[in-house]
C-alpha cells in the first residue's frame, strides 16, 4: 500500500499542491528512505524481542501517518507524513519474510513466500485502480484514506501471533553472528539485486509510468490505476507457481530469468507507439518480478538460522530501501528532462547490466545443504562455501 495506492495520483498531486513533475519522486522516495537505515535496526530488535513485539508498533506507526498524510495542507507536511509512515513500513515486508522462513524451509519454504507474494502481488492488482478511482471521485486527499486498515492489521497481529521469548545475548555478539552471514557472496550478489531490481520497480513503474501514461496518451487516474494494477496478474502467476518452479529450476534460475524478462519488458514499454504495447510490456514486466523477487527473498531468507534471521533480512530490506529510494528520485530526473521512454530505455540497459553481473558471479545461489544453514565460517564469507 505504501505507494502502489497512491501512484495514480502523483500527478494530481504535483499539480494541487503546485510543485513540478520532478518532484514526484519525492513522494515516492520518503516512504522508502527511512528504510534505509530503519530496517536493519528494526531486524536486530527482531531477533532480540520477538517478531510480534516489533511487528505491531509498525503496523500502527505506518497505518496512523498514512492516514493523516490526507490532511497535508502543503507539499511539505505530505513528505513529513511520508517519512515517519517509511519508519512503520520498514519492517512490514521483511517481517512477513522472517516469520514464514522461521516456520518452513528448502522448496516448502520457497512455496509460502510465493503465496506472500501472491498476496501482495493481488493487492497491487487492486490498489492503483483503486488509488485511481479515489482520485476521479473523491480527489487524491482520498487516496490516504485506505491507510487506516493498518491499524486494525496492528490488532490482528497482536492476537495472531505469540508472544516471542527474548533472546539474552549481547548487542555486539548479536551484530558479529549476523555479519558472518551477510558477508557471504550469496547474500551480497541477492543484496545488489535487491537494489538494482527495486530502483527499476519503483523508479519506471511507480514514477516513470503514471507520468507517461498521462502525457503521451493522456489517460486519467482510473485508467492510470487500471494499466498499473495490471503486472500484477502475471507476477501472482508466476508467485503462486514458485514452489513448483523452484523445485525444478532451482532459485538462481528465476533470479536470472526475472532480470532478463524486465530487460525485455522495459524496452517494449519504452518504444510502445500504441497503449497496447505499453500494456503488453507490462504483463510481460509482471511475471519478471513474480520470478526474481520472491526468489530473492528466499535464497536471503535461507542464509541464515532463527537467531540471525531477522538481522539477515532486515539488511537486505535495508539495502532494497536504498534502491527504491533512489529509483524515484532517477526516473523523476530522466522523465522531467530526457522523458518517460529515454528512463525505460536506461532501466532496460541496467536490467540487462545486472543480468551480467549475476551469470558473471555465479551468484546469487542457495546457502543451504539438505534444508540445513551453512555456518558463517572464514571460507563461507569468502563465497567459496556459498
Amino acid at each position: 500500500m505504501a505507494n502502489t495506492l497512491i501512484a495514480p495520483a502523483i500527478p494530481d498531486i504535483l499539480l494541487d499542491l503546485q510543485v513540478s513533475a520532478g518532484s514526484a519522486g519525492l513522494i515516492v522516495a520518503a516512504a522508502t528512505l527511512p528504510g534505509v537505515v530503519v530496517a536493519p535496526v528494526i531486524g536486530l530488535l527482531a531477533d532480540r524481542y520477538g517478531r510480534r513485539e516489533v511487528l505491531v508498533p509498525c503496523l500502527v506507526v505506518f497505518g496512523l501517518f498514512g492516514g493523516l498524510a490526507s490532511f497535508s495542507p502543503s507539499f511539505s507536511t505530505l513528505l513529513a507524513c511520508r517519512l515517519v509512515q517509511g519508519v512503520g513500513s520498514a519492517g512490514l515486508i521483511n517481517l512477513a519474510v522472517v516469520i514464514i522462513a522461521d516456520h518452513w524451509d528448502g522448496p516448502d519454504r520457497a512455496r509460502v513466500i510465493g503465496q506472500n507474494s501472491a498476496v501482495l502481488t493481488i493487492s497491487l492488482a487492486v490498489l492503483p485502480p483503486l488509488g485511481g478511482a479515489l482520485t476521479d471521485f473523491a480527489g487524491w486527499r482520498a487516496t490516504f484514506v485506505p491507510y487506516w486498515i493498518g491499524l486494525v492489521a496492528a490488532a490482528g497481529a497482536g492476537v495472531a501471533l505469540r508472544r516471542s521469548p527474548r533472546r539474552e545475548v549481547r548487542i555486539a555478539e548479536q551484530v558479529r553472528e549476523a555479519l558472518g552471514y551477510l558477508g557471504s557472496a550469496t547474500v551480497l550478489v541477492a543484496m545488489g539485486s535487491g537494489v538494482v531490481l527495486f530502483v527499476l520497480i519503483f523508479g519506471l513503474i511507480l514514477t516513470a509510468l503514471p507520468l507517461y501514461l498521462a502525457g503521451e496518451f493522456g489517460l486519467g487516474a482510473t485508467s492510470r490505476g487500471l494499466v498499473l494494477g495490471l503486472p500484477a496478474l502475471t507476477a501472482t502467476a508466476g508467485a503462486l507457481a514458485l514452489g513448483r518452479l523452484t523445485a525444478r529450476f532451482g532459485s538462481r534460475r528465476l533470479v536470472l530469468t526475472g532480470s532478463a524478462v524486465l530487460a525485455v519488458a522495459f524496452t517494449v514499454i519504452a518504444q510502445a507507439p500504441v497503449l497496447t504495447v505499453v500494456v503488453a510490456g507490462t504483463l510481460l514486466y509482471g511475471f519478471g518480478e513474480g520470478a526474481a523477487i520472491p526468489s530473492l527473498q528466499s535464497i536471503v531468507a535461507g542464509a541464515a538460522p532463527s537467531s540471525s534471521r531477522g538481522s539477515v533480512v532486515a539488511m537486505w530490506v535495508g539495502g532494497v530501501r536504498a534502491g527504491q529510494t533512489a529509483g524515484p528520485l532517477l526516473a523523476g530526473a530522466v522523465v522531467g528532462g530526457p522523458g518517460a521512454p529515454v528512463a525505460f530505455l536506461l532501466g532496460a540497459g541496467l536490467a540487462a547490466a545486472l543480468l551480467a553481473f549475476q551469470i558473471g558471479s555465479g551468484h546469487p545461489g542457495a546457502v543451504e545443504e539438505n534444508g540445513q544453514v551453512i555456518a558463517p565460517t572464514a571460507q563461507g564469507r569468502s563465497g567459496s562455501a556459498a
